[in-house]
């Protein structure tokens, strides 16, 4: 399918992330007042694509037959989650402390507790 599930990344990453900021027309565009049910009655089904882009967001990904449907109602596939993003932030820590030298860096790998 060609797409990035990390949003922001590359030319084709989820348009319709499900998150509330990414999702509501930013305040600085909508000088009204958006609660809960403003937001969910006027952004949260709406087929456009997100007007905040989350660059950085790991999504849920691809269902086992390896489908993507990008709609903002499947949180399971398009849901920004820090549980999927936890396992990056380790692995990126370390390559931007080793400059991209992983495998010549003194510095020993040791998983905290």
């Amino acid at each position: 399918m060609g797409m990035s599930y990390l949003v922001g990344y590359g030319p084709k990453f989820p348009q319709r992330v499900h998150h509330r900021g990414a999702s509501i027309e930013s305040s600085k565009e909508n000088k009204g007042f958006i609660g809960c049910i403003q937001g969910y009655d006027s952004w949260y089904g709406r087929d456009e694509p997100n007007p905040n882009v989350v660059v950085g967001a790991l999504v849920g990904g691809p269902d086992s037959k390896d489908q993507f449907k990008d709609e903002r109602h499947n949180y399971v596939q398009t849901e920004a989650c820090t549980y999927n993003t936890a396992a990056l932030v380790g692995v990126f820590a370390r390559l931007h402390q080793s400059h991209g030298d992983f495998y010549h860096n003194e510095t020993p790998l040791v998983a905290s507790s």
